[in-house]
């Protein structure tokens, strides 16, 4: 009996290997840049899954980017040394003693960790923040006190230190790909005279795939993908289906922004963007390498 459950055990994994040849093949040299946060980045069964999941990707021969968040780690950072947090339309006010604490984190203990999380599975990871080598040039982002009559939008909201990506310098990234080192980002970047901005890292991954001309870009979230009306898995999805998601209010609420950071990608050349459950052990190599997937496949 022992050894038939072997044998189906076995028979089972060369199936597998099987399935994911095709795709390691059509992939090989490509990159693919993957937007890395929520629970995958706080539990620790789904830190090492994803750590072994990136290097496997680069020892098949792909070039994976990790932009990683950090939202959680600099609230509790900010409790402890007594400073409130606040949000205005989503976004953190961030004065200068919180960016000092968004750098620290994001730059320092979040980083780190996750460099030294994938070397210790056999990579050879880079920590970078937007910062080193002009990586990531930004400029602060204006927002305005939205209407509550109709009418246009009132006056400019001052949130600190919190901006959007201006533009994006590939260079340091594509040296580091082709000396098989796997690159971390940290969103944060930097001003005209040289201050720092905190970024959301979707927008980040997102501008970064499009400069990059990545393959892919894989957003891990809390959730399983993209739901139609009745709860299901939507995948396959065309720009025009998505937008009519949108339009018909399929598509709302927390899930809507990660659909738009998406859009933009396929619309700036990134060949398919993918929205994928985090909580899921090996989440990546499922959707990239397996028929079936587990996310939603969003493409032009």
């Amino acid at each position: 009996m022992s050894s038939n459950v072997n044998a189906r055990s076995a028979a089972e994994r060369a199936q597998i290997l099987t399935e994911a040849l095709p795709y390691i093949q059509r992939f090989h040299g490509k990159t693919v840049v993957i937007k890395y946060g929520g629970n995958a980045m706080v539990d620790d069964q789904l830190k090492q899954s994803f750590a072994r999941d990136v290097v496997l990707m680069k020892l098949v021969g792909m070039n994976p980017v990790v932009v990683h968040g950090g939202g959680p780690q600099i609230g509790k950072l900010l409790e402890k040394i007594g400073k409130k947090s606040e949000f205005v339309q989503g976004m953190r006010v961030t004065d200068r003693e919180t960016m000092d604490v968004v750098e620290m984190v994001l730059g320092g203990l979040v980083n780190k960790e996750i460099v030294s999380l994938i070397n210790s599975h056999g990579g050879k990871a880079v920590g970078l923040t937007g910062k080193d080598g002009g990586l990531i040039k930004a400029r602060k982002m204006v927002m305005h006190r939205p209407a509550t009559d109709g009418s246009a939008p009132g006056g400019v909201i001052d949130i600190g230190h919190v901006g959007e990506v201006e533009s994006i310098d590939p260079e340091v990234v594509a040296l580091l790909d082709s000396r098989n080192f796997i690159p971390v980002i940290a969103p944060v970047g930097v001003g005209a005279a040289g201050e720092a901005y905190n970024i959301n890292a979707d927008v980040v991954a997102g501008k970064l795939a499009i400069t990059l001309q990545a393959e892919k870009l894989i957003l891990l979230t809390n959730t399983t993908g993209v739901l139609g009306k009745d709860g299901e898995l939507l995948t396959g999805l065309t720009v025009e289906i998505v937008n009519d998601l949108i339009t018909d209010g399929t598509i709302h609420g927390g899930m809507l922004p990660k659909v738009r950071y998406a859009l933009d990608a396929v619309s700036g050349g990134v060949r398919s963007a993918h929205i994928i459950d985090g909580r899921v052990d090996h989440a990546i190599l499922l959707e990239i390498f397996t028929d079936a997937g587990i996310g939603t496949l969003i493409r032009a």
